[in-house]
């Protein structure tokens, strides 16, 4: 679901930096965590992986959490 946007995804899963606090990438997800790569950008598409191969080296491990609109 990386190519929603904020406005229709009521759920992201962020991996926050270990190092940079505020820090991190997010992603668009359902209430499980999910993401539709077969339709995220191939920018998008290497961010998740590299977020995901870097948990514990600079990113935390994965959270999903509901959106807060501003």
């Amino acid at each position: 679901m990386l190519q929603m946007t904020r406005e229709q995804s009521e759920y992201e899963v962020r991996f926050e930096s270990l190092f940079k606090p505020g820090r991190g990438f997010a992603f668009p997800c359902d209430q499980s965590g999910r993401l539709d790569l077969d339709r995220a950008s191939e920018a998008a598409r290497n961010n998740y992986f590299f977020a995901r191969a870097m948990v514990g080296r600079e990113f935390s491990p994965p959270v999903v959490r509901p959106l807060t609109l501003h």
